[in-house]
C-alpha cells in the first residue's frame, strides 16, 4: 500500500517576533536590521546575566529596542524565528538548551561557523521537537553589509526561508536541502581566508623584524598585483586583535571539517593557534593604544614587543 508523503513544513506567517540568540556584533547588527524591517526583536545573551555589567547591557539592548530575555523559555515563547548568533564553540550547546522551549513549527536559523557534523547534531535535536533547523554559511565580515551580508542557506526549509528572508533585504541563496552543505562551503572557505590571515600575520611580523618589509612586500604585489598588500595587511591584523578568540574558536570548527573528510587539519589548527595567540595578546593590553586604520607596522611591533607597555 503506498503510503502519503511527508507533509512539506511551512513558514508561520507572519511572524510575530524574531528572537536572538547571542547579542554580540553580529546579533546587534541583525536586530538593528530586522527592526527596520518592522519585526520586533527580542534577545538572549549569557552576559545579560553577568552581575558586574548584566544591568547596563540589558539597559544597553532597549535602548536599540531590543527586549531582553532571561533564557531561552521567555526566548521562545512567542518568536517564530530563532536566530542562533554564539561562538562556534557553542553552537551545538545552545541547539540543544534552545530545543525544550522551541514551539513546534519554529524555524533555528543557525549563523554559527561550525563544521557539517556539528551542524547535524543540532539540526537532528531541533527537529526532534517538532520545529524546523536552517544552517547559514555566512561567507564574509558582518559589519560592512549589515542585514544584507551574503549567506548560503541549507536545509528542507532553505528555500521557503530564502525567499521570507530577501523579502526583508537579505542575500540568502538556498544551496541545499540537506544540513552540511552550506557549512561545508563556508569552513572551506575559512581555512584559506583565516589561513591567509594567519600567514600574513606571521610572514609581515617577521620580515618586520628583520626590516625587509619594503623589500618583501613588493615582490607580493608583483605576484598577485590585485591585491593592495599594505591595506589588505592592515585590515587582516586589525580584524584578528579585535576578533581572534571568535576567530580561533571558527577555526577549530574547520579542523573538524577537515577531519570529518577523513583528512588531516595541519594547516586550520595552526591557524587556529595563530589566531588564539593574537587574542591572548590582546588580552594581556599588547596592543592598547593602537586605533582605527592603523598601520600592520604598529601591530607587528606590538608583536614584537617593541613599544610595548609591558615590557
Amino acid at each position: 500500500m503506498n503510503q502519503d508523503p511527508d507533509p512539506v513544513p511551512v513558514i508561520r506567517d507572519p511572524w510575530a517576533r524574531v528572537g536572538l540568540v547571542g547579542y554580540g556584533e553580529v546579533g546587534r547588527i541583525f536586530a538593528a536590521g530586522l527592526r527596520a524591517q518592522g519585526l520586533p526583536v527580542v534577545a538572549w545573551d549569557l552576559k545579560f546575566a553577568e552581575p558586574d555589567r548584566g544591568a547596563s547591557e540589558r539597559a544597553q539592548a532597549q535602548a536599540e529596542g531590543v527586549e531582553p530575555c532571561d533564557g531561552p523559555v521567555s526566548l521562545c515563547a512567542g518568536s517564530d524565528l530563532v536566530i542562533s548568533a554564539v561562538t562556534a564553540s557553542n553552537t551545538l550547546e545552545v541547539a540543544r538548551q534552545l530545543t525544550p522551549s522551541l514551539r513546534p513549527g519554529t524555524v533555528l536559523l543557525d549563523l554559527n561557523s561550525a563544521s557539517p557534523g556539528t551542524k547535524q547534531q543540532a539540526a537532528q535535536a531541533v527537529e526532534a521537537v517538532g520545529a524546523h533547523y536552517v544552517e547559514a554559511g555566512v561567507m564574509t565580515s558582518v559589519p560592512p553589509y549589515g542585514l544584507r551580508v551574503p549567506m548560503l542557506l541549507g536545509g528542507p526549509l532553505a528555500v521557503a526561508l530564502a525567499v521570507r528572508l530577501r523579502a526583508l533585504g537579505m542575500d540568502a541563496t538556498p544551496v541545499a536541502e540537506t544540513i552540511g552543505v552550506a557549512s561545508a562551503i563556508k569552513m572551506c572557505r575559512s581555512v584559506m581566508i583565516k589561513g591567509l590571515e594567519a600567514l600574513v600575520i606571521e610572514s609581515y611580523t617577521t620580515a618586520r623584524h628583520y626590516g625587509v618589509e619594503d623589500h618583501m612586500l613588493p615582490t607580493l604585489a608583483e605576484t598577485f598585483p590585485a591585491i593592495d598588500w599594505e591595506k589588505q595587511g592592515a585590515y587582516f591584523f586589525s580584524r584578528v586583535v579585535q576578533h581572534g578568540k571568535r576567530r580561533a574558536e571558527e577555526m577549530r570548527e574547520a579542523a573538524r571539517t577537515v577531519e570529518e573528510a577523513g583528512f588531516q587539519p595541519w594547516m586550520a589548527s595552526a591557524t587556529a593557534g595563530r589566531q588564539d595567540e593574537v587574542a591572548a595578546h590582546r588580552c594581556a593590553g599588547r596592543f592598547e593604544g593602537i586605533g582605527p586604520g592603523a598601520d600592520w607596522r604598529a601591530y607587528a611591533d606590538r608583536l614584537l614587543g617593541r613599544g610595548d607597555p609591558e615590557r
